[in-house]
């Protein structure tokens, strides 16, 4: 379980996890460092560090690192004129810029040493990535081509038993986008390399198998 003192930081940062789904996490974090010891995590999409918190937490408890991949301009639907926009993340030259806030977060929580940033696009950074990870936490933008280029560029460093997990996952179009479950979620599953371990709310936990 989330230290307390953790919790009130994470649920206090600007972010879309909710706090159950955030608890999930962490249990699938934790179980997955400890069936791979000492090989670490990667988190894509970290926007301003609530689901980072959680993760974090982990990767210090065990002694891992945490990779948190993001380009901090914001995602589609957090733009302009869009219903996930957010004027408070938007910076002096009228641009959305949330690595400050990622920072704070990261240090008010006291995760430095274990959660290092990859400040980049997530797909340039995934193909050139050289290491196997223990957990993979997709939670990036929704697009399909970035959903898709996630996946392609991030599930095949998921190490045999480690864990695939991806958030915003619907499987009705009414009940949110169809990205991270046509794009992510279904091709993990249809490749017979991925099977579904775990859920909880819009969180999808899948164990590599093979």
């Amino acid at each position: 379980m989330l230290d307390s003192n953790l919790r009130t930081i994470a649920l206090s940062v600007k972010g879309f996890m909710p706090e159950h789904e955030g608890d999930a996490l962490f249990d699938a974090a934790m179980s997955a460092c400890k069936a791979l010891p000492g090989v670490p995590m990667v988190e894509v999409g970290s926007y301003c560090g609530r689901s980072t918190v959680w993760l974090g937490a982990v990767a210090k408890a065990l002694d891992v690192v945490l990779y948190a991949v993001d380009h901090h301009g914001g995602s589609e639907e957090n733009q302009a004129g869009w219903e996930w926009h957010d004027p408070e993340v938007v910076n002096e030259h009228g641009r959305i810029d949330t690595l400050p806030f990622f920072r704070e977060t990261i240090r008010r929580a006291e995760l430095t040493e274990s959660v290092r940033e990859c400040v980049g696009d997530s797909h340039e950074i995934g193909r050139g990535w050289l290491q196997q990870v223990a957990l993979c936490f997709i939670d990036g933008g929704h697009a399909r081509d970035v959903a898709r280029g996630d996946y392609l560029a991030w599930t095949p460093h998921v190490a045999r038993g480690g864990t695939l997990a991806i958030h915003d996952v619907f499987e009705r179009p009414e009940d949110g986008g169809q990205a991270p479950y046509e794009e992510i979620y279904l091709p993990a599953v249809q490749s017979g390399k991925f099977v579904e371990v775990s859920r909880c709310g819009s969180l999808r936990v899948l164990r590599r198998e093979a």
